[in-house]
């Protein structure tokens, strides 16, 4: 009977050594995983949004689900930022990131865990909050996918650091995560992973884009400055409202005429502020701006541009120079593009295909310029290697009408969400712990 057990034992071992068999090992343990925890910690994330620089209570408890797995654990970096590392034998560093921010947004939808929290914003205003773009799905994958790892050890060799990073809405946690010192107080990541749920992908797909993953982000403000008069008497004032009016009408041909016909880039007008009354000319307009490109090229010749045509505007229509319009670049609300490493992103797509099979993955084009900091942490002086992956949310026959990222109406379906990114991203990062 014991040379029976020992068989069979030995047999077992044999199967589940195999790729195939690893694979259904992890796609069984994640459905586990999820029936008995993901579920129930993504609907807690989702009823306990935090805005941006302000995830305090997510941040504590994504800490503590991932420091019980075994990891060694530090919150407060960049802030609110968490960082996991668990250091397995030698090995190259993958570091794998999540965002934690909600957004400013009352939820409006028919979901029975829905958010009805309030916060007060960093400008001091109290504001409902909504997880409006999925990062509570990315912090659950997170857990999941820390899980897996920890109890598979024995397939891969390095050390593992997990991020859970605030502000990504305000696209500055990245960056203040690495002036924190990320990478010098804790392991230098060779390969750095991350994943966005995508509304607009079918659900149990993955997206590896092998090169632009995101544009870049510069929100600027142009303050406009005029001399009042009375509105029946223009030619005693100079009008702000119609040089800030000139301003936006000739921000439209930057892009049209400054850069190349094949490059992309946009210059929205998102804001403009100004005068009090029908009758009164005043001394100011404020605007704001968000401007996106996809290369750093671009991106300064947008931005040098909008100087230029604010300035010259002004001087055409007659604009002293002491009261020329300030253009302020965000030091905080900025970006460059997140461009995945070509030969990583291929070794990971490569890797989800033979062991996901191969409809795992579906490519399609960018339909806008939506921005991300990850950025940061793979700029090009970094050394480090980006694979930014998107994972689908929405069954197929409903992607068509599925309401938007930022939408109050937003939501996805989380239990094919999460368990897809938990085992996407598990069979990618031993996939890079073994890479030859």
């Amino acid at each position: 009977m014991k040379l029976q057990l020992a068989a069979s034992a030995f047999a077992l071992a044999i199967a589940l050594s195999t790729p195939a068999a690893a694979q259904a090992d992890l796609k069984s343990a994640v459905a586990a995983d999820y029936d008995a925890n993901l579920e129930a910690l993504f609907q807690w994330f989702h009823q306990n949004p935090e805005l941006s620089h302000r995830e305090f209570k997510t941040a504590e408890r994504l800490a503590d689900e991932i420091e019980a797995l075994g990891y060694d654990v530090t919150e407060g970096v960049g802030g609110t930022g968490v960082v996991a590392v668990m250091e397995n034998g030698e090995g190259p560093t993958v570091m794998i990131r999540a965002d934690m921010d909600g957004l400013p947004v009352k939820e409006d939808n028919d979901l029975p865990y829905k958010s009805t929290a309030t916060q007060e914003d960093i400008d001091g205003v109290v504001k409902p909050v909504m997880h409006a773009c999925g990062h509570d799905v990315h912090i659950t994958s997170l857990v999941g996918t820390a899980r897996q790892m920890a109890a598979r050890k024995d397939q891969w060799s390095g050390t593992l650091v997990l991020i859970g990073q605030p502000a990504e809405e305000r696209i500055s946690g990245a960056r203040e995560m690495m002036e924190d010192g990320l990478y010098k107080r804790f392991p230098k990541p060779d390969v750095a992973l991350a994943l966005h749920v995508s509304a607009g992908t079918p659900t149990g797909k993955v997206e590896v884009p092998l090169g632009i993953r995101a544009s870049s982000s510069d929100s600027v403000d142009i303050i406009v400055h005029g001399v009042g008069a009375h509105g029946a008497s223009p030619h005693k004032g100079i009008d702000p409202v119609l040089v800030a009016s000139q301003i936006v009408v000739s921000l439209q041909s930057v892009v049209s005429r400054s850069i190349a016909p094949q490059e992309a880039g946009v210059i929205t007008v998102g804001a403009i502020h100004g005068g009090t009354k029908h009758n009164i000319i005043g001394d100011k307009v404020e605007m704001q701006l968000t401007v996106r490109s996809n290369n750093p090229e671009v991106r300064t010749q947008l931005l040098d541009a909008i100087d230029r045509v604010a300035e010259g505007v002004a001087i055409s229509l007659g604009v002293p120079k002491k009261l020329m319009p300030e253009v302020i670049r965000s030091k905080t609300e900025t970006t460059p593009p997140t461009i995945n490493d070509r030969k990583s992103a291929e070794f990971v797509r490569a890797a989800l295909s033979d062991a996901m099979g191969d409809d795992v993955l579906h490519d399609q084009p960018r339909e806008g310029m939506g921005a991300e900091d990850f950025a940061y942490f793979v700029t090009p002086e970094t050394g480090v290697k980006g694979v930014y992956m998107n994972v689908g949310g929405t069954p197929e026959e409903d992607v068509e009408d599925a309401p938007s990222h930022h939408s109050p109406f937003f939501k996805i379906e989380p239990e094919p969400a999460i368990t897809t990114g938990v085992e996407a991203m598990t069979t990618a990062a031993i996939a890079l712990f073994n890479k030859e």
